[in-house]
């Protein structure tokens, strides 16, 4: 077995493509031309949307997300957690927690993305 993607359930997929790529600096690799679906380039697992109308209509039961509760993260390893952290709210990412290093070694800062979904900047482990 082999873990090739993610796709998270949000409303407007082109809308939070190019929140990615302009909060993390994450290349756009496509969005099917009925802009219900799209992909990132982001190594050997892809970080994908899915339009929670086309799930709906797929007979799935999209949620909704609720980030006072967050149930999962996404995470961006960088060299420089300050600098991406402020990319990631100059381009309208909520600021969760700042720039904090952990007893383990490693620096971590938190957002929320455009569709309230807790991603995590951080340096290697």
């Amino acid at each position: 077995m082999k873990f090739r993607y993610t796709i998270l359930y949000v409303n407007d997929v082109a809308a939070t493509i190019d929140f990615y790529c302009r909060a993390f600096g994450v290349e756009r690799k496509m969005i099917h031309e009925s802009g219900d679906y799209g992909e990132l380039s982001t190594g050997d697992t892809t970080l994908s949307f899915s339009s929670k109308t086309l799930m709906t209509q797929l007979g799935k039961n999209p949620g909704n997300v609720d980030p006072s509760t967050p149930i999962f993260e996404i995470a961006f390893e960088t060299a420089d957690v300050p600098t991406a952290l402020k990319r990631a709210v100059d381009a309208g990412a909520i600021l969760v927690q700042d720039v904090e290093t952990m007893p383990w070694g490693q620096e971590t800062s938190y957002v929320h993305d455009n569709n309230g979904f807790l991603v995590e900047i951080c340096t290697p482990v």
